[in-house]
């Protein structure tokens, strides 16, 4: 024990003197968490909060085009200003590139009256299907017209998710013109009147609502932030960045003749590599400890969300107790299979970033393309993240994550027998 005890105080002294290591492993994940957060609540709110600026140019001067333009607004995603018609589409585009919007639309002069004549078409159609006598020659004309096609201009920075969620907004709207516009037309040929606004809202208007919950497993209806989301993902992150300061301090070990004397002294090498493990692995838990309070008692200082702890505390800390383990196996393997500290650094640095790529922690595992499926249950960053979300975002217990967890586990052993392997190849232990 008094060996062991003596080895680690030795790697401590060595960890102190890693002044870039410590930055690796402390200050750029908490950096991270904060940047990436940040931007990404910043996201969650345009989407859900602000408006999207959004030009209008409305050639059309009928009811129908009016009718858009309330629906469009009543959608509540847009920031809408209206532009004089004589505006042409260069001049739009032009103030579109001087970030006065990024979106606008183009509505046809065509517009309300073609929209008028498909839906003639389409009563014709209903009423024929019913029996009623209709103007076959109104019919045909009807159909021999198009309605030309609504231009939407955007800024090239929307992604084409955030696109998509637009021009589903649009078809919406879309839909809703033409839906009152052919329920006015049946009314009227049925009727001989003016379908009244008070029968309009209550067939148009649904009053179907729906509930939004997230599914957990202690029954809670706590809604997931992107702290949340963030803060376990680079914890972990930062955990498998010790690579920079446990991988070097090994590769400096064989290189300066510390394992040749290790081995004349009446111990054992394997007593200095439980040294490490147990130092470093002190120092990923303080890194977890360091980053889940920040998410607590800052973030919300900053304006971002807090961070809310999962309820069972001792499945977070056996969580993370395995995560950091399996970070310092990472690194000794590395360390010990590297000839040189720049092949330590290298190496480490970019397989944690590629393990981190196909893992899930920068792009969403279920994002993933079905051909990296594979590679992302070899990351064992996959494994750990999945532990952490089934904690903080799906309120379980360490019961629920143990299906997570053994995966990991069984890469951690296998690293740590890897490691063996290497040093018994160099004849070091």
């Amino acid at each position: 024990m008094y060996k062991l005890w003596a080895t680690i105080k030795k790697d401590i002294r060595i960890l102190s003197r890693d002044k870039l290591g410590v930055l690796f492993m402390f200050v750029m994940p908490i950096i991270l968490a904060i940047v990436i957060t940040a931007i990404q609540n910043s996201t969650f709110e345009l989407v859900n909060n602000n408006k999207v600026p959004l030009l209008l140019n409305n050639h059309d001067t009928g009811t129908a085009s009016k009718e858009l333009i309330t629906a469009i607004d009543k959608v509540g995603m847009f920031q809408m200003m209206l532009v004089d018609e004589q505006q042409t589409d260069q001049q739009i585009i032009d103030r579109m590139n001087n970030k006065d919007a990024l979106l606008a639309i183009i509505v046809p002069a065509d517009f309300s009256s073609k929209m008028k004549r498909k839906a003639n078409t389409i009563a014709s159609k209903a009423l024929n299907n019913f029996g009623a006598p209709v103007d076959s020659l109104k019919s045909k004309e009807a159909t021999a017209d198009s309605i030309e096609p609504i231009t939407l201009y955007y800024h090239p920075v929307l992604q084409e998710s955030f696109r998509a969620s637009i021009n589903g907004a649009l078809r919406s709207s879309l839909q809703l013109v033409e839906s009152k516009q052919i329920l006015k037309t049946l009314y009227f040929s049925l009727n001989e009147s003016e379908l009244p606004d008070s029968l309009e809202q209550d067939i148009i208007n649904t009053n179907v609502t729906i509930n939004q919950i997230p599914v957990s497993r202690d029954g809670s209806r706590t809604i997931p932030n992107a702290t949340q989301h963030n803060i376990p993902a680079w914890t972990i992150f930062a955990m498998f960045f010790v690579v920079i300061s446990l991988g070097s301090s090994i590769v400096r070990e064989k290189l300066n003749g510390s394992f040749i004397r290790l081995k004349t002294l009446p111990t054992n090498y394997l007593i200095a590599m439980l040294s490490k493990q147990i130092t470093y692995l002190a120092v990923t838990l303080l890194q977890a400890a360091v980053i889940f309070a920040i998410g607590v008692l800052l973030f919300p200082k900053m304006g971002l969300p807090k961070l809310n702890l999962p309820a069972d505390i001792a499945g977070l800390f056996i969580v993370s107790l395995i995560c950091g383990w399996c970070a310092v196996s990472f690194a000794i393997c590395i360390g010990v299979f590297a000839q040189t500290q720049e092949q330590s650094n290298g190496i480490g640095a970019v397989s944690v970033i590629l393990m981190a790529a196909v893992g899930g922690i920068m792009v969403p595992g279920f994002a993933m393309p079905a051909s990296f499926k594979t590679a992302m249950n070899l990351s064992p960053m996959h494994w750990g993240l999945e532990s952490f979300y089934g904690l903080f975002l799906e309120g379980g217990k360490l019961k629920d994550v143990l299906i997570n967890i053994l995966p990991l586990f069984v890469i951690t052993v296998v690293i740590q027998i890897l490691s063996v392997w290497g040093l018994k190849r160099k004849n070091l232990i």
